[in-house]
């Protein structure tokens, strides 16, 4: 049962000047329009944070593509770090508990959920009754900055928030509030069912998400395979910690690389492309008491044919994972600022452009060159 909302009073009005800027996204085929808003309406437990670095991730890709519905007008963008200008109260915490201060440099999460409904209570904060996504949302009075495409962000209470310190890029530190915490997540949810430090790990797609969560997995021990048809992004998969890369559509190259690293089954697989295919795949190649993350399905991609008998007979487990919870967010921060000098996270970031040429950014993450592509609103 959703908990009833609380109608919040402005406890404190900021005056931006200059104003701030937001890009606001009005539908397929449309450019994005300019706003300017003056002024933000904080409440009790909301901050504003002043945008250092967005990157475009590939929902954003799909969303102005249409291929996911969304309620315009809204302001796109969920991966982000930027740096806190204002609280609408001093009791603003971090997800470690302590004080939020102005001045702190942060990443925060994708949604803003209520802490108290039935899903929160039981750790699917992620998928709270009356949460708020972030580059998700029709914008509203007195709520324009509601994504990332924006020189700041109005952050609602319930929002987790990580102080990432001043030393990480923010190249490196964007991504970390969707890519990477939805990898740490996927890791985490594997390693709950198989040893993930001793196991054989197939990475099933090199996007953000798919090579952070190589990078995990290998950190923590296992052997990693990543399957890609793109060999340069295969290439890639080498330097974020795969012991063996494989093209999908060659036959039998997943078998030959598991003997080139000595395994003979699968104790994970981590589907992170969303294509069809590649799910069939997963279920067929997973071992013997294995387990299956299924990350990358989160657009409409056609149906897949499951055989109960063998999942049942290979005591096969299935999960799910979509976003995260807010220690997700904390230990993937911490994963990328402790190894982003071992995996070069800062290189998958490539053309940055200013704020004000978000279409061209859209258009240039869309031909998938770079992993991802940058705005910077301070350009």
């Amino acid at each position: 049962m959703a908990t009833p909302a609380v109608v919040s009073r402005p406890t404190r009005e900021v005056t931006l000047d200059p104003p701030a800027t937001a890009m606001v996204w009005v539908g397929q085929n449309r450019p994005h329009e300019a706003i300017a808003v003056p002024g933000v309406a904080l409440c009790q437990g909301e901050t504003l944070v002043e945008v250092e670095l967005a990157t475009v991730c590939g929902s954003d890709v799909h969303t102005v593509a249409g291929h996911r519905s969304a309620p315009v007008p809204l302001v796109l963008g969920h991966e982000y770090v930027g740096r806190v200008v204002a609280m609408g109260s001093p009791d603003v915490r971090t997800v470690d508990g302590s004080r939020l201060l102005v001045g702190d440099r942060v990443v925060w999460s994708v949604m803003a959920s209520c802490g108290a409904c039935d899903r929160c209570r039981r750790g699917l904060r992620q998928k709270c009754r009356t949460g708020t996504k972030y580059g998700h949302e029709r914008i509203a009075a007195r709520w324009e900055l509601t994504g990332g495409f924006a020189t700041h962000v109005h952050l609602k209470a319930g929002t987790a928030i990580v102080r990432v310190g001043e030393t990480a890029p923010a190249a490196v530190l964007a991504p970390a509030s969707c890519a990477a915490a939805t990898a740490w997540a996927a890791v985490d949810r594997a390693d709950q069912v198989v040893d993930v430090d001793a196991a054989a790990v197939l990475v099933s797609g090199a996007g953000l998400i798919g090579l952070t969560a190589s990078a995990m997995a290998a950190d923590r021990g296992a052997s990693v395979v990543v399957s890609d048809p793109d060999p340069d992004r295969r290439a890639l998969a080498t330097r974020f910690g795969a012991s063996a890369v494989v093209d999908p559509f060659e036959p039998d190259a997943l078998a030959r690389a598991l003997a080139s690293i000595g395994v003979d089954e699968l104790g994970v697989v981590i589907e992170a492309s969303g294509a069809s295919t590649a799910v069939s795949a997963a279920l067929e190649s997973i071992g013997i008491g294995g387990v299956v993350i299924l990350v990358g399905s989160v657009f409409p991609s056609g149906t897949v044919a499951i055989d109960p008998e063998n999942l049942v007979r290979r005591l096969t487990t299935i999960r799910g994972v979509h976003n995260y919870t807010p220690l997700d967010l904390v230990a993937a921060v911490a994963f990328l600022r402790q190894r982003c000098d071992e995996y070069p996270f800062a290189e998958l970031v490539g053309p940055t452009l200013p704020l004000s040429r978000i279409d061209d950014a859209i258009a240039l993450a869309r031909s998938g060159r770079s992993v991802r592509v940058a705005l910077d609103p301070r350009a």
